[in-house]
């Protein structure tokens, strides 16, 4: 009758039903049905409003959706193409770090693609780079960050999984700017094959760039800086974050007037409020599902199958590949709480799996058929999706490979948390 249920759920979510209804009402049905109360599931409801790392998310998107809504996206890549774009592949390079700060300050893969992608395709384009190479970077490029302070699901990850936010900050820092530089040295080669022209340094052109981004800029250097030199948490940086572009924004640099807040404020909870429903439904379902001993159960049954480490975790990745091209959010909810006593069975440190969590969740969105950033990029940039396919194919790989460094050497995701 569960399997019954469950196969029920999919097929009403698959015709477009509220995931939120479904999971809430499945947590309720199996609680019932195990003699239990469904006040375990509202229980979980009034839980997640207590928590105090929550209200990190909330000012977080706010901050982002301030951003993204502004002329940020245009300084950022202006001063990145100043500062890199006379070295060969300088162009790719600057889309790649422009981007991938955006995406982890805006934390929504759609917001970059449709922010910078109309402004760095025909500038790549312009400047010799191959269509091919350049879509398939765009489309990377839509959840390149997701491994960067302050990501929303970063912070997802650690209150399903109940360990440090600003661990998590400092463990995906390394994994992240191996990833941007590995695919950065692509672009560079890219750029030299196919005999792209360099853009002559300018140090006028830098500095004038640099000026007119000046607000922008230290942001990094505030958040990650802050988080990581123990000035505050990763709480207080989202209150700090949504204070200082709020402030530079729309009272310093006036790209925004205060009459439109009240419309960023309700896009941006509009997406909050969502998650919030969707996690509070998830955890209910959660609470279920360890106290029937589930992720007990599937560690059984994968032990007879993969007993060792490495197996299991190459099992791991390619359920989450699966999984998080499906779905993302829900994915977060459901699926971290089941696999995170599962992987420390094996030994899996649960900051260790929380990178690799987050980076199959970058690769899922870039995942064909289903990834998220090929459909944005196939309504962007009006490409039919098997040219996208092709286009991202080697970007792709390049994030397997990075995945397996990850996952099979554990030190590049914990070096920082252990001094």
């Amino acid at each position: 009758m569960t399997l019954l249920l469950c196969a029920a759920a999919l097929l009403l979510a698959a015709l477009g039903a509220p995931i939120f209804a479904l999971i809430g009402g499945l947590a309720l049905w199996l609680f019932h049905h195990a003699g239990g109360s469904g006040s375990f599931v509202i229980a979980e409801l009034f839980r997640l409003a207590n928590l105090p790392a929550l209200s990190a998310i909330p000012l977080f998107t706010f901050a982002g959706f301030i951003l993204a809504e502004s002329k940020a996206p245009q300084r950022l890549l202006a001063f990145a193409e100043a500062l890199v774009g006379w070295i060969p592949g300088g162009v790719a390079v600057a889309g790649l770090a422009t981007c991938a700060l955006f995406t982890a300050f805006t934390g929504a893969s759609g917001v970059t693609i449709i922010a910078l992608g109309g402004l760095l395709l025909p500038m790549l384009l312009k400047q010799g780079y191959p269509e091919k190479f350049s879509l398939g970077l765009l489309t990377c490029t839509g959840s390149l960050g997701l491994l960067f302070p302050p990501s929303l699901p970063i912070i997802l990850y650690g209150l399903v999984a109940k360990v440090s936010i600003d661990r998590l900050f400092l463990a995906s820092i390394l994994p992240g700017l191996l990833l941007l530089g590995i695919l950065s040295a692509f672009g560079v080669w890219a750029g030299w094959r196919a005999g792209v022209a360099r853009t002559p340094f300018s140090g006028s052109a830098l500095l004038r760039s640099a000026r007119a981004a000046a607000w922008e800029i230290p942001l990094p250097i505030l958040i990650i800086g802050g988080i990581y030199g123990g000035v505050f948490t990763a709480t207080d940086a989202a209150a700090v974050m949504a204070f200082y572009v709020l402030a530079a924004e729309t009272l310093i640099l006036r790209d925004l007037r205060l009459a439109d807040l009240p419309r960023i404020a309700s896009q941006s909870m509009a997406l909050v409020g969502a998650i919030f429903v969707v996690l509070g439904t998830a955890l209910g379902l959660t609470n279920y599902l360890i106290d029937a001993e589930i992720p007990d159960q599937i560690f059984s049954l994968l032990h007879r199958v993969v007993a060792s480490k490495i197996g299991f975790l190459a099992v791991l990745n390619a359920l989450l590949l699966v999984v998080n091209m499906v779905e993302i959010f829900s994915a977060i909810v459901i699926v971290v709480p089941i696999i995170v006593p599962v992987a420390a069975q094996y030994g899996i440190d649960p900051i260790h799996l929380g990178v690799i969590f987050l980076l199959n969740l970058e690769i899922g969105y870039m995942t064909p058929p289903l990834g998220l950033n090929l459909f944005l990029s196939n309504r962007r940039f009006d490409r039919p999706l098997w040219t996208l396919y092709g286009a991202v194919a080697p970007f792709w790989l390049i994030h397997i490979l990075v995945l397996a460094a990850i996952t099979y050497v554990p030190a590049l995701s914990l070096l920082l948390i252990r001094k």
